[in-house]
């Protein structure tokens, strides 16, 4: 669990003493396509028909701007302007130039005395992106005397797709691969290996263990990776996910206990039949399910983390969305790589990957899917009790440890306060 909310308040005094992460913020911000920019205000009764949204351009392309048409009052000459800043604009209508001046240019002005021909222009209008930007929004104005209209063009390049092949039988090991990290308790793993295969025989387990001993595991569905001595709990699940070449993973402690209500086929429904990116189960009752709440201002916002959840899951009564979930859980392999785990949290972690997630992460959970945990029991053997004596003083965070992760939280995402 995370030691990172246990203050009340929610003030500037409350944020450790850090470097201003500003210049990263804001290039951050750009790469972003952030700021967005301000609102765009309508005039009342505009004498114009616009494109309000939807107009994309790819980098260096050209597409037309549909909508373009004047109703404006009757007047001998008609003059409309309309203006860029990122790209250039045009017409593929044939007309002189004293008709249509600055083809090409970040600002095209149409004059004539033909008012269908005005709207014939207008609808034949295109946009030029002139810069190999990305996520960039320009505002292009529409302007006819004292009247004018603005709206968006977004310059983005289409994302390409990253697709995972389930075969033709689309069976449950070409779609899941199971992970965890173990340290020093290597009877726990063991006997949670057992279960896996006791309702699973053939799915792919990977394990990531930063122990000091090495395990000899005999099971060809087991992935094996050990790691520098007490490397850490987050760099560990980093590894492991980096080796899944399934569509999705399936989250799980070295501790837990398969059975007869862990229907990973359940999860797996969910995530495909809806927009989640990460669905949590139970662990023997236990959801942890949690909201974040932001609130943002000039300098870092401010984190609220409250029990419980926002909405039931459309088409799923039994499930909820949220922001954060218990450490079992079904994740698309690819949005889960794309967030990561902090290495820099060594021991006690888990909230912090789902605010790094925030924004990025749509996160549900489904109690119905229950997985058991095994007793805490103390173990009779004397070597394994030396090795658990030994786990639990790692269990815990220092206080020099907790004062790091608040640290690192508040750098990290430009945090003023937490509560």
């Amino acid at each position: 669990g995370s030691t990172f909310f246990k203050s009340d308040s929610c003030s500037v005094a409350s944020r450790p003493e850090l470097p201003s992460p500003a210049p990263d913020v804001q290039k951050l911000a750009a790469s972003e396509g952030l700021p967005r920019p301000l609102p765009l205000l309508a005039q009342p009764n505009l004498p114009f028909g616009y494109p309000v949204h939807g107009v994309e351009v790819m980098p260096l392309h050209t597409v037309p701007i549909p909508g373009l048409q004047f109703e404006g009052p009757d007047a001998p000459i008609y003059e409309v302007t309309l203006t860029a800043s990122l790209g250039t604009l045009n017409t593929l209508a044939d007309v002189p130039d004293s008709v249509v001046q600055g083809r090409g240019q970040k600002q095209l002005t149409i004059s004539t005395s033909d008012r269908k021909l005005l709207n014939f222009i207008l609808q034949h209008v295109t946009y030029t992106s002139t810069g190999y930007q990305h996520q960039k929004v320009d505002i292009v104005s529409l302007e006819s005397r004292s009247s004018v209209a603005k709206f968006p063009v977004t310059i983005r390049h289409p994302v390409i797709p990253k697709l995972y092949d389930p075969g033709p039988e689309r069976k449950l090991r070409n779609l899941v691969t199971i992970a965890t990290k173990t340290f020093l308790r290597p009877h726990k793993l063991m006997i949670m290996l057992r279960s896996i295969r006791e309702y699973y025989p053939d799915l792919t387990v990977i394990v990531a263990d930063d122990s000091k001993k090495p395990l000899e595991i005999k099971d060809n569905h087991v992935e094996y990776y050990t790691m520098p001595f007490g490397k850490g709990w987050f760099a560990g699940r980093n590894l492991a996910i980096s080796q899944v070449t399934t569509k999705y993973v399936l989250w799980v402690d070295d501790d837990f206990l398969f059975n007869e209500k862990t229907k990973i086929e359940v999860l797996v429904d969910v995530l495909e039949k809806t927009e989640l990116d990460v669905v949590g189960g139970s662990v023997l009752g236990n959801v942890f399910q949690f909201k974040l709440l932001l609130e943002q201002s000039e300098n870092g916002a401010c984190l609220h983390k409250r029990t419980g959840f926002f909405q039931p899951l459309d088409g799923f009564p039994n499930c909820v969305v949220t922001s954060g979930v218990v450490n079992f859980f079904l994740a698309h392999t690819e949005r889960l790589q794309r967030v990561g785990f902090d290495p820099r949290l060594q021991r006690v972690a888990h909230s912090e990957f789902f605010i790094d997630g925030l924004g990025t992460l749509l996160v549900g959970s489904c109690p119905e899917v229950i997985i058991g945990h095994q007793s805490r029991s103390p173990v009779v053997d004397s070597e394994l009790a030396a090795l658990e004596k030994t786990y639990n003083t790692y269990r815990s965070n220092t206080l020099a440890q907790v004062q790091f992760k608040l640290a690192l939280q508040y750098f990290k995402n430009h945090l003023q306060c937490a509560t």
